[in-house]
């Protein structure tokens, strides 16, 4: 499932093709995604004009004076804008007819994304227990440990919590606690204030530097064949089980948290 970072790499590879632009249609080919596509979404989006797209954790934000679209690519969902008179694929379920003969097309192989609709002064029910994002002012040290008193769960599982902080996933929850020093198994509940600033700093600093990898790889998105360039990967310890850590040689290790792999060094992390 993309993370994080590849949905703002969307979010600001789309941006400069649709913001200011008008929605002339919807043309729905397949409504069952993950959950139906909304028919408020294909009632009301034709004839507006794109004001500003947002990501609020792993969901982008189309707004206009009339709603919001929320879209979600799933674990396999793509958004391209392409020239109106591109072939359909057997894939391709939703397109937002554009003007300038333009379509922004929403691709899923496996229809786990979404497209659904927020009314104006409203927050989407899938949006209202969200916690804060980790680039903000909101999120730092002193939030980490003041919502882990008491917590006897993993602090890696903590972290993924999206009602603690957003867009923190597997991936990246392995390679911050990594460069914190934090043992993904201890309790969230026993890290103290100062290991969690250097934790919140770490996630900042990871996410940050995967978000600017992903905007210097991106591909054109108007080509038929475009896809989001998504972020080099330079990981430390995710995906290395056996091998030796780069800091100390120890061979990184390997567990199942939570229903997901992480990895760890052994010696450098308590």
């Amino acid at each position: 499932m993309p993370e994080l970072p590849e949905v703002e790499t969307t979010r600001r590879g789309l941006e400069p093709h649709l913001l200011g632009h008008r929605v002339l249609a919807v043309e729905v080919r397949q409504r069952q995604l993950r959950w139906p596509v909304a028919r408020a979404l294909i009632r009301d989006l034709p004839g507006q004009r794109i004001e500003a797209i947002e990501r609020r954790a792993k969901y982008l934000l189309v707004h206009t004076p009339v709603g919001s679209a929320v879209l979600h690519l799933g674990m396999s969902g793509s958004l391209r804008v392409l020239p109106a008179r591109t072939p359909i694929g057997a894939h391709d379920h939703v397109d937002w007819r554009l003007d300038a003969g333009r379509v922004l097309r929403y691709t899923d192989p496996r229809r786990f994304g979404c497209q659904l609709w927020q009314a104006p002064g409203t927050t989407h029910e899938l949006l209202q227990d969200l916690g804060p994002e980790p680039l903000s002012d909101a999120f730092d040290g002193d939030a980490l440990w003041t919502r882990s008193r008491g917590r006897k769960a993993a602090v890696k599982t903590f972290i993924m919590d999206q009602a603690v902080v957003v867009g923190v996933g597997n991936i990246y929850a392995s390679e911050a606690l990594f460069a914190a020093g934090i043992h993904p198994l201890r309790a969230a509940g026993a890290v103290s204030r100062e290991r969690y600033a250097h934790l919140a700093q770490a996630i900042k600093g990871i996410l940050a530097r995967a978000i600017e990898r992903g905007g210097t790889t991106l591909r054109d998105f108007i080509t038929p064949d475009g896809a989001p360039g998504y972020f080099e990967q330079e990981l430390a310890v995710y995906g290395h089980e056996g091998e030796a850590c780069r800091d100390c040689g120890t061979p990184v290790r390997c567990a199942v948290v939570g229903q997901r792999s992480t990895y760890w060094c052994s010696r450098c992390q308590r």
